[in-house]
């Protein structure tokens, strides 16, 4: 059973239509990425997962069951900016959090602060802390109560390499303590460094979902070329791993499924049917072209 199941949510807000028609499953213990350009409608789908707003038409279950406020306990959440008082320690600030949310209980802030590594800054100033520091310690928030699914909105968003690293290194680890984790992100190449499945969202609609290297697949693409290009596109068009055949100056590029096509054998098979090839060269499709094909940028 999907740890969250999304079926058909819509959202608008006035003529600007934020959500249209969105399903998806999350699968349990999965690093689940919601992947588009800004505007995509990512927060406003976490917000309503969250109960934080309401759509316009749909419906979500969390666990199997729809939503409650004794399932909301078993979710730990970080939207937008970490909201902390900055003149008080990182105990402090989880006292209040723990008080105000009653996830868990008071000894649950030492662990979650060895949770992301932040236990011998316990007592500082939250004014005094980096940018990654400042996530981590949201993360550490939302970890409160040992929850087993953790929503992040763009947890990356705005540090520095550094930062980036830690936030990326700590989802790993939750994830390899069993925890669920959903995360909103623009960045291509967070989802593709942290995340085991992905839906990509543009202008409000799932344009794809899956397992991330299914998704995000990569093509191989093979530069050919003969003294008669014509003959040869008529002789590739035979070749059933063949997805796509461009001109491109003087050569073609055929384009095939990632490692379905053996250059040696395609070459011998243009031989066999009395094409000799001049040029052959291997090139990779980027993921960032398969992503900008996806979400048309």
């Amino acid at each position: 059973m999907p740890v969250l199941e999304i079926e058909n949510i819509s959202k608008s807000y006035g003529s600007i239509k934020a959500l249209q028609g969105v399903s998806l499953q999350v699968p349990k213990g999965s690093v689940f990425g919601i992947l588009g350009p800004n505007g995509s409608g990512k927060t406003t789908l976490l917000s309503i997962i969250l109960n934080v707003l309401n759509p316009d038409a749909g419906n979500f279950s969390w666990f199997g069951q729809a939503s409650n406020n004794d399932q909301r306990k078993k979710i730990g959440s970080l939207l937008e900016t970490p909201n902390f008082y900055h003149y008080l320690s990182a105990i402090n600030n989880l006292k209040i959090t723990q008080s105000i949310s009653g996830r868990g209980n008071p000894e649950d802030i030492e662990k979650v602060l060895y949770a992301v590594n932040l236990h011998d800054r316990r007592n500082s100033r939250f004014s005094t802390y980096s940018l990654g520091m400042k996530q981590r310690l949201a993360i550490a928030a939302a970890l409160l109560g040992d929850p087993g699914v953790l929503v992040l909105d763009e947890p990356t968003n705005g540090l520095d390499p550094v930062g980036i690293a830690e936030v990326r290194r700590l989802i790993r680890e939750l994830q390899e303590k069993g925890h669920t984790i959903i995360m909103a992100s623009h960045l291509l190449n967070e989802v593709e460094k942290v995340c085991t499945h992905v839906a990509i969202l543009k202008t409000g609609k799932i344009v794809s979902t899956g397992p991330v290297d299914e998704v995000l697949s990569d093509e191989d693409i093979i530069e050919i070329a003969s003294s008669d290009n014509n003959s040869l596109k008529a002789v590739l068009e035979q070749y059933k791993d063949i997805v796509n055949i461009k001109r491109e100056g003087p050569y073609l590029q055929v384009y095939c499924m990632r490692g379905k096509i053996n250059p040696a054998d395609l070459n011998q098979f243009c031989f066999e049917r009395g094409i000799v090839l001049h040029h052959l060269s291997i090139q990779k499709k980027k993921l960032e072209t398969r992503f900008f094909e996806l979400t048309g940028n």
